[in-house]
């Protein structure tokens, strides 16, 4: 299993990682963040 996550800058980018890993069943688990909002990233 792959864990992934980032702050607000990365999401989208981290939102299309997820697409790939997806098409290709291969197992992750999202840590956050979960939208665009401001988000301090050391939490992440």
């Amino acid at each position: 299993m792959i864990a992934i996550g980032s702050d607000h800058g990365g999401y989208r980018l981290k939102e299309e990682i997820k697409k790939y890993l997806d098409e290709k069943n291969i197992e992750y688990k999202d840590l956050g963040c979960f939208d665009e909002e401001r988000v301090d990233y050391p939490g992440f």
